[in-house]
Formats: C-alpha cells, sequence, structure tokens
C-alpha cells in the first residue's frame, strides 16, 4: 500500500497529469484510487496515479467515495466537478474547486502578496508585470514551438508582432485596471483572428455559448489552464479572491488572472488547428497537456507567482 507520507513527494510543478473523467465512479481500493466504467458485460477498473497528478475534473455521469476523497486530498489533488467536455464548472461564470485542507503551506507568499494587494498603484503594477510576463511567454512558445510553425502560426508574423508589440505599449500606459481590461480584451480578439485565419476558420466569432468546435475547444482548453492555477495558488497558499487584473469582488478572479499568464500561447491556437482537424475532445485535450508540459507551463504560472508575491520594490 502507497504511504500517505509519500503522495507529496512529487512538486505540484513537476506533476504530469490532469484528468477529465466521464461516465465512471472514482473510488478507493487496495490503497490505490481507481476509476471504474461500467460495460455490458465486465466492469473495468483504470488506476490513477494521484502522486503525479495536479487535478482531477469529473464531468458528466460521475460519482467519487469519500475514501478517494481523502486519498486525493492526501496528495493534494485539486478536484472539480464540471459539465461534459470539462467545461463549465458547475458553478457556472464562477470557479469552484475542491480543495485539499492542510494548514502547513508556505505563509511568506501570501503574505507577500497582502502586503501589495491593498493599494491600488501597487495591484497595478502587478497586473501590468502579469501582462508583460504574458506576452513574453507567448513569444517564446510561438518562437520554439515548430507544430505551430508547420500550422502556419508565426511569432514573427507582422500582424502578429505588431499587436503584441502595441500592446506592450498600451499596457504600459494603462492608468488603471478598466484600462488595462478593455486593452487585454482588444488583444485576445487580434490573436483569435490571426489564429482563425491560419486555420482557414472564416466567420469565427468568440461565444462560450456557441457549439461549433473552435469555441467548444477554447472552454475545454481554459479549464484546463483553470485547473492548473488554481493547483498553484493553492500550493502557494495565496486564496483566489485576492486578484490583480479582473476585479476585487469576482470569486476565483485570481485564477483567470494566472490561467492568462499561459491561455494565449498555448490553448488558443491548438483550440482552432484541432478545430480545422476535427478532432475530438480527448484528442483536443491530450494535444493541449502535452503542450503544457513541453512548454512547462506549470513551473511558469509557479515562478511568476513567487517572484511577484516577493518583490521587494512593492513592500
Amino acid at each position: 500500500m502507497e504511504q500517505l507520507t509519500d503522495l507529496k513527494a512529487i512538486l505540484h510543478s513537476k506533476r504530469a497529469n490532469i484528468y477529465y473523467l466521464e461516465k465512471c465512479r472514482v473510488m478507493q481500493k487496495d490503497g490505490r484510487v481507481l476509476y471504474l466504467t461500467e460495460a455490458k458485460d465486465q466492469n473495468y477498473y483504470w488506476n490513477i496515479p494521484i502522486a503525479n497528478t495536479t487535478v482531477i475534473l469529473l464531468g458528466t455521469g460521475t460519482s467519487i467515495t469519500q475514501a478517494a476523497m481523502r486519498m486525493l486530498a492526501s496528495a493534494g489533488v485539486l478536484v472539480g466537478f464540471c459539465g461534459g467536455g470539462g467545461t463549465p464548472l458547475f458553478s457556472g461564470s464562477e470557479i469552484e474547486w475542491l480543495t485539499p485542507q492542510s494548514e502547513y503551506r508556505p505563509t511568506e507568499y501570501i503574505q507577500g502578496w497582502l502586503k501589495f494587494w491593498f493599494d491600488d498603484n501597487k495591484r497595478l503594477t502587478v497586473a501590468k508585470a502579469f501582462q508583460e510576463a504574458r506576452v513574453a511567454y507567448l513569444k517564446n512558445v510561438w518562437a520554439r514551438d515548430r507544430d505551430l510553425k508547420a500550422e502556419g502560426i508565426y511569432v514573427d508574423d507582422l500582424e502578429i508582432s505588431t499587436a503584441l508589440n502595441g500592446y506592450a505599449e498600451q499596457f504600459e500606459s494603462a492608468q488603471k485596471v478598466g484600462d488595462l481590461l478593455q486593452r487585454e480584451a482588444l488583444l485576445t480578439k487580434q490573436l483569435y483572428r490571426y489564429a482563425a485565419k491560419a486555420s482557414k476558420l472564416d466567420g469565427f466569432v468568440r461565444d462560450r455559448e456557441n457549439t461549433d468546435l473552435a469555441n467548444g475547444f477554447l472552454n475545454h482548453g481554459n479549464y484546463l489552464a483553470y485547473g492548473l492555477a488554481a493547483t498553484t495558488l493553492w500550493v502557494l497558499g495565496i486564496p483566489h479572491g485576492f486578484a490583480v487584473l479582473h476585479g476585487k469582488t469576482r470569486r476565483g478572479a485570481l485564477v483567470f488572472d494566472v490561467a492568462d499568464l499561459i491561455k494565449d500561447a498555448i490553448v488558443l491556437p491548438w483550440a482552432f488547428i484541432c478545430a480545422k482537424e476535427k478532432m475530438t475532445e480527448q484528442e483536443f485535450r491530450q494535444q493541449v497537456l502535452q503542450k503544457f508540459t513541453e512548454h512547462k507551463a506549470l513551473d511558469f504560472m509557479f515562478d511568476q507567482l513567487k517572484q511577484q508575491a516577493l518583490r521587494d520594490d512593492l513592500l
């Protein structure tokens, strides 16, 4: 039997797995967490390597036992209940996670975060730093990823480089969070337009309620990114309510802020590419998870949060 004390041996930033499960039952059996699927003639059990897992999303037709939740909590795995295809989380427009209980998480990050958070100007400074990191990460990923280049997505295309450089200049001059949000929304529209054109998906309109593949994959991929962001915040001990960009009174808003660091670089282009290829949701999910690992998305989130929480110039 796997010892409970060993379940957190792998750092969350180095864990490899995110699970989306549907039409199954998650349970504990012989000291392991399994999910059971029922076939016509027999049942099948599949093991979940919880010590190497960051997030489990439970979709339609799922249930989970108390014993399984106890083991998941011991391993520091976040659990979220969601709709079919990984979206939305059951709270609809809010981010809700069943987080493991622990009074032994680090204290320096939340203490550093709160030292600047109550000052509007300092909070805006961190929001700008997040945007700078977001653009830098996108440039780095798109410049290095041969698969994206093979699909006709290049960071040095005039259209995209102009949009990114223009945004970098604009967010620096923002005087308040509302200005920053407006400019960020404009950049996202430009990225959608570019990726849709590269993937020959003419007439694309971003609508979270639409059932077309591109919109569905964007929703699905975004919720995977939210899972990584929620995990990062839980491990560092920073509550989701202390957002820097998405609104001080919006529940879970810091999850959106942190997920935005990597969404445009990875989820956005692959949603369009996989829609063009008419992939299944499972194929899209595997592609995005592979790219999260390849480009060390979780490490990047951890590094950025630690860096901003411990900034000497904001104390």
